[in-house]
């Protein structure tokens, strides 16, 4: 039933946001978050290699205890853009971010730039509260890269990539139909393939 899930999913969240948190502030924090940007580099150059400049990669504006993307952001030598939700029940946009450009308040509080330029992703760092060993994560509930994954991947090939702490890991997430694999999660401890990949 659906008002089982959304409980479960609910439980789930609050869970997950207190490992996280846990986690964020604990002393191997730094650590933490150092080898896993160097994981998710390194991630890149192996996928995409001398091609890399041509990717447009999707990061995100690092809200409470999520790991922050901006040092990967910084140092892709191709386009980087930032999610911008559009309304309640749409896939994300994504437009076009650097990292002295004028920011504003969007929608749930998260930075968006000022100046739209909308540009398509090719691989997308994603942020989540949980993630399990087949690729799927808990977000906070509104269905946003959900979306968005199956309709970049309608368009054609996308690299989704989550960024966590090992603390995140859940053996029992609680699923639906609609909930869209990453194809890995990087942590400190490096990369968790999904068991589909």
């Amino acid at each position: 039933m659906q008002s089982d899930i959304t409980t479960r999913k609910a439980l789930a969240r609050s869970q997950a946001g207190m490992r996280r948190n846990a986690a964020f502030l604990s002393d191997q924090s730094g650590r933490d978050v150092a080898a896993a940007t160097t994981a998710f580099r390194q991630l890149l150059e192996a996928r995409f290699g001398a091609g890399l400049p041509e990717i447009v990669l999707a990061g995100y504006m690092p809200m409470r205890s999520e790991i922050s993307p901006l040092s990967i952001m910084q140092g892709h030598s191709g386009p980087v853009c930032v999610p911008v939700i559009k309304g309640r029940g749409q896939p994300l946009e994504f437009h076009r971010w650097t990292v002295d450009m004028p920011m504003v308040e969007g929608t749930f509080k998260a930075l968006i730039p000022a100046q739209r330029d909308p540009l398509t992703p090719a691989a997308l760092i994603v942020p989540l509260l949980a993630y399990d060993s087949n690729g799927y994560r808990l977000g906070y509930g509104g269905g946003f890269y959900d979306r968005t994954l199956e309709k970049l991947r309608k368009a054609g090939p996308v690299l989704a990539v989550g960024l966590a702490f090992d603390a995140q890991f859940c053996t029992d997430l609680p699923l639906e139909e609609t909930d869209q694999q990453l194809d890995a999660v990087v942590t400190g401890s490096g990369v968790v393939w999904s068991k589909s990949q």
